[in-house]
């Protein structure tokens, strides 16, 4: 699958990809909204692998430039919204909501780059307001995915549980085996009781190459990404 990204600016990383490879074990159908969509992989590959209605809905109208060259150019069907997902109506609920937010702390060193500052820094997207509103927008027994920074984890918890979602299942991913977790997974219900899953750490990199389980997510997932200026 080839995926089309801006030459200059915010490209997606492993991060949407671990996320994908922890979103293929869930049976996804219905209606999916990918908020934050970017280039749009993650709406592309789950509309690629899964018979649901996908969604995306992005704020930075050269993406949804990009995110429909995508759709095209793989043969898919989305639907692509512009928009500021806190502000947007939609006319209907949806059975899951997966999302790469943009979750960098506000008071690290910021980039210049507006591009890259809307799509890294939870400022544009704060967790109270996103998780309220994808609550909101989620059917009964809805799910929400998504990762975030697993050092926020305590903050991530506390407001899901505000807005009535429940963690079902997590994962941590670690740079390496020494290292602490950077990245965390997550699989929230709307209105569960279920304990929540801890999975085994992905460990990324073994000494100064990808892990085995790494290279396989990444031949799983097989997206091709090119630079290009459209």
């Amino acid at each position: 699958m080839i995926i089309y990204q801006p030459q200059e600016g915010y490209c997606y990383n492993s991060d949407t990809i671990f996320l994908y490879d922890f979103i293929r074990s869930i049976p996804i159908k219905g209606e999916v909204l990918d908020v934050g969509s970017g280039s749009g992989i993650l709406a592309v590959l789950i509309k690629r692998d899964f018979l649901a209605n996908v969604s995306a809905v992005e704020i930075q109208e050269e993406f949804v430039r990009y995110a429909k060259i995508n759709a095209a150019a793989n043969k898919l069907d989305l639907t692509i919204y512009l928009g500021d997902f806190l502000r947007m109506h939609f006319d209907k609920r949806f059975d899951y909501i997966v999302s790469n937010p943009p979750f960098y702390h506000p008071n690290v060193v910021r980039s210049s780059n507006r591009m890259i500052d809307q799509a890294r820094y939870s400022g544009h997207l704060p967790m109270e307001k996103f998780f309220h509103k994808v609550s909101m927008l989620l059917r009964p027994k809805g799910s929400f995915i998504f990762c975030y920074d697993a050092k926020q984890i305590e903050e991530i918890a506390s407001n899901l549980a505000a807005s009535k979602l429940r963690m079902k299942k997590i994962r941590f991913i670690h740079p390496k085996r020494d290292r602490a977790a950077s990245l965390v997974l997550i699989h929230a219900q709307k209105g569960s009781k279920s304990l929540c899953e801890v999975l085994p750490p992905h460990i990324v990199f073994e000494g100064e190459r990808y892990s085995k389980e790494t290279n396989e997510i990444f031949k799983r997932v097989g997206v091709h990404s090119i630079k290009c200026k459209i």
